[in-house]
């Protein structure tokens, strides 16, 4: 049918026509409920090496496309010990987040890994790898952001010497800024006041060398 044809149909019919806006995918969605209770109540503070660690995931445009980061931080010395950056937010964002974590750190059952309650977190393959590490899941609470802010304040330096420095052409390039920023400048360049102005390398070397003093 021509076009001018339906619209004289619809004009003598008294019709007007509707158009349904697609819901768009991801955004405004509630949260799901959590699979794990929060055992930090914001506490964010640990005596030894992989007591707690922290996860989150960022994401950034380029002329590609969007590109995600998702980062695990132990709270003891502020370190990203494991991270993975791809161009979809999937399940296996996070749990490729994590094993790499735990690849780096080696043994660390009993360690804690708070998050928000984002599908990724809540997935059935990250809980299989809860579970075969030995770890123990974390999540806050709906809407509060003050229950994952030490997460948030690495994604903010983040996001103001890396992802809002230029416009990104490429999914590549962007994805090696981020890289060279975490372990050149976040991890051996930028002193932190609570690490007693140190780098967390350097923090965890010192701290390690004086528990094997002891020990």
């Amino acid at each position: 049918m021509a076009d001018r044809t339906a619209w004289r149909l619809c004009r003598d019919q008294g019709w007007w026509s509707a158009f349904g806006k697609k819901k768009a995918r991801g955004k405004g969605r509630k949260p799901g409920p959590p699979v794990h209770d929060d055992l930090v109540q914001r506490e964010f503070v640990a005596a030894a090496p992989n007591e707690l660690w922290l996860s989150d995931i960022t994401e950034h445009w380029t002329s590609e496309g969007k590109l995600y980061l998702c980062a695990v931080k132990d709270v003891w010395s502020n370190r990203i010990v494991g991270y993975s950056i791809d161009s979809q937010m999937t399940s296996s964002l996070a749990v490729t987040a994590l094993n790499s974590a735990v690849l780096r750190r080696g043994d660390v059952r009993g360690c804690v890994l708070h998050t928000d309650r984002g599908s990724q977190f809540r997935s059935r393959k990250l809980q299989r790898a809860l579970t075969g590490h030995g770890m123990a899941g974390s999540m806050g609470q709906v809407g509060a952001a003050g229950d994952n802010a030490a997460m948030e304040s690495f994604f903010s330096l983040l996001q103001k010497n890396v992802l809002n420095r230029k416009t990104w052409g490429t999914r590549d390039e962007l994805r090696s800024a981020i890289v060279a920023w975490i372990e050149r400048t976040y991890h051996r360049r930028r002193r932190q006041v609570r690490l007693g102005r140190l780098t967390p390398i350097e923090y965890e070397t010192i701290m390690n060398k004086q528990v094997a003093l002891v020990a």
